[in-house]
């Protein structure tokens, strides 16, 4: 007779209380914000929002100040993200927040979704050709296997 694991998402309540979803500023990752919202707002979970800052790219290699760029983005979704929640804050009323980190955006992800003990994770379809060969972010999260993961389109 073989013991059974306990079960490794269930955290004991009833749907998620903490979804983090991943952003770059792609269309991808908006579309994912905005899923990763509805779902946080029906469930009446926090929404953790995470932006992973760059800290190395063949810019910055070239001698391009990369950091001064990715704070950028960051300052901008953050902006977009209030922007939306005052437009629409007689429909949403929900508690999220806006996080950053910095490093490789897989790394990133597991990091903000183990320290906010995340239920799920929202992550937008890569749009780089590349990932075809290399393995995109969403595939290494689904491999990880810690958490359920949700690709959008």
């Amino acid at each position: 007779m073989t013991e059974q694991q306990p079960h490794r998402f269930e955290r004991g309540t009833d749907g998620p209380k903490v979804i983090v979803a991943g952003l770059d500023g792609s269309d991808s990752s908006m579309r994912a914000a905005a899923y990763a919202a509805g779902l946080a707002r029906r469930q009446n979970a926090m929404l953790a929002l995470v932006y992973v800052q760059p800290v190395m790219t063949a810019g910055a290699a070239l001698g391009v100040p990369v950091s001064d760029a990715t704070g950028e983005v960051a300052e901008d979704l953050v902006s977009e993200i209030r922007a939306a929640t005052e437009r629409f804050s007689d429909a949403w009323d929900m508690r999220w927040e806006f996080l950053t980190f910095r490093g490789d955006p897989y790394n990133g992800l597991v990091t903000a979704a183990d320290e906010l003990k995340a239920d799920a994770v929202v992550v937008g379809a890569s749009e780089s050709a590349g990932h075809r060969f290399v393995g995109s972010v969403a595939v290494r999260l689904v491999k990880a296997g810690r958490w359920p993961v949700t690709v959008v389109p």
